[in-house]
């Protein structure tokens, strides 16, 4: 499965991860939808006291927070909703490294890496990008931001996951970043939902699935 632009942003999640990425769909969908495609995902996005503005995006997941938390902080967990390729060193300035390229290797550089900031098990999580692919729009501005993943008990093994992506300046660069990041991470919050209600990705079968799409694209346009 190639991994696009928009792919890599959903990462940033997620984390960035979202996160990250993270995903991530293409940058052409990104710009054609909005967070409010996901209407599960609430947005609080604000603008900080200097200027800069901030993502803000929230769902609630089915699942304790617990569970929830070790679906970014550990390379199984991660792996089961957000990325096929994943290695997560977790501790204080360990690294989230992934790839939405099912043939890649840890270590490739066209991996997306992000640094862990900080973290207290079970209610937060912080990180940073460290490493984007190539292509990537304005990565310099990108590492400039700070993703927060905060997962808050609801009572009856349910969880509102919160990310906030912050630092977005005033800038056309960030422009293009932000509304790429504001579809992205409903996304991610979106599938990580998903994977608690339906169960763990399965990346063979998503890929079959998006290579017989884009077959019948291409079929429809040739006529």
């Amino acid at each position: 499965m190639k991994c696009t632009a928009s792919r890599i942003m959903v990462m940033r999640i997620v984390l960035a991860a979202t996160m990250t990425a993270t995903a991530i769909g293409n940058s052409a969908h990104a710009g054609e939808h909005t967070w409010r495609d996901f209407p599960r995902v609430t947005n609080t996005s604000y603008v900080e006291p200097n200027g800069d503005r901030a993502i803000q995006l929230s769902i609630d997941v089915p699942a304790g927070p617990h569970a929830v938390f070790a679906a970014f902080s550990t390379s199984e967990g991660f792996s089961s909703w957000a990325v096929p390729v994943t290695k997560v060193d977790f501790r204080i300035g360990g690294s989230m490294e992934s790839s939405y390229d099912a043939a890649a290797k840890i270590g490739d550089p066209n991996n997306i890496r992000n640094q862990i900031l900080g973290y207290v098990p079970d209610r937060l999580l912080v990180i940073r990008n460290v490493q984007t692919p190539a292509g990537f729009p304005n990565p310099d501005l990108f590492q400039r931001t700070v993703t927060i993943i905060e997962f808050t008990p609801l009572g009856d093994a349910q969880t509102r996951v919160t990310i906030t992506n912050a630092g977005y300046g005033k800038d056309k660069g960030f422009d293009v970043l932000y509304r790429n990041f504001e579809w992205g991470d409903a996304y991610s919050l979106s599938e990580l939902r998903s994977r608690f209600e339906k169960g763990p990705v399965d990346w063979q079968a998503r890929a079959a699935k998006e290579r017989a799409a884009a077959a019948t694209k291409a079929v429809e346009k040739s006529r």
